[in-house]
C-alpha cells in the first residue's frame, strides 16, 4: 500500500486544509497519523485513490514522499500482541504503525513501516495474517 508523507508548516488549519483539498476530489483518508513538532509537521496518510492524491498533492505545492506499507487484516478477535509476536519471531523491527480509521464492522487495518516487507508479509501470512494490498481499498 501506498503510503504519503506530507511535510508541511506546523499552522493552524494545515491538516484541515489538506483533508478538504483530498475530499474535494473525493479522495478519501483511511488511514492517518501526524507527527509534530514545535515548526513543522510530517503527515502520514493513506488513501483510496493514490493517483488522484498524487495529482493533487503536486498541483497544489504540498512537499511530501512516498512510501510502500504493509497492511495486515485483524479481526476484532485478534489481538494486536498476536501480529506483534509474528513479527518478532521473524526478527523485523518496526519503524512505526498506525491503525486505518474504518473497514468493517467486525475487522480492521493495521498499517505498518517494517524495516523488511516481504519477510515480514512472509511471516504474517504464515500465521494465518491476511495482508491486504491497494485493491483491498481502491474504488
Amino acid at each position: 500500500m501506498k503510503q504519503f508523507s506530507v511535510f508541511t508548516p506546523n499552522r493552524l488549519g494545515r491538516l484541515h486544509t489538506l483533508t478538504a483539498l483530498l475530499a474535494s476530489r473525493n479522495v478519501h483518508i483511511l488511514a492517518l497519523t501526524v507527527l509534530d513538532t514545535t515548526e513543522s509537521a510530517i503527515i502520514r496518510l493513506v488513501v483510496d485513490d493514490p493517483e488522484a492524491a498524487r495529482a493533487l498533492l503536486e498541483e497544489h505545492c504540498f512537499p511530501f514522499g512516498e512510501s510502500e506499507l504493509l497492511v495486515v487484516e485483524i479481526a476484532a478477535e485478534t489481538q494486536l500482541k498476536d501480529v506483534l509476536a509474528a513479527l518478532l519471531q521473524a526478527e523485523i523491527n518496526i519503524h512505526y504503525i498506525y491503525s486505518f480509521m474504518t473497514r468493517s464492522q467486525d475487522k480492521t487495518a493495521l498499517a505498518l513501516n517494517l524495516e523488511d516487507r516481504d519477510v515480514a508479509e512472509e511471516a504474517l501470512r504464515r500465521q494465518q495474517f491476511k495482508v491486504l494490498g491497494q485493491g483491498d481499498f481502491s474504488r
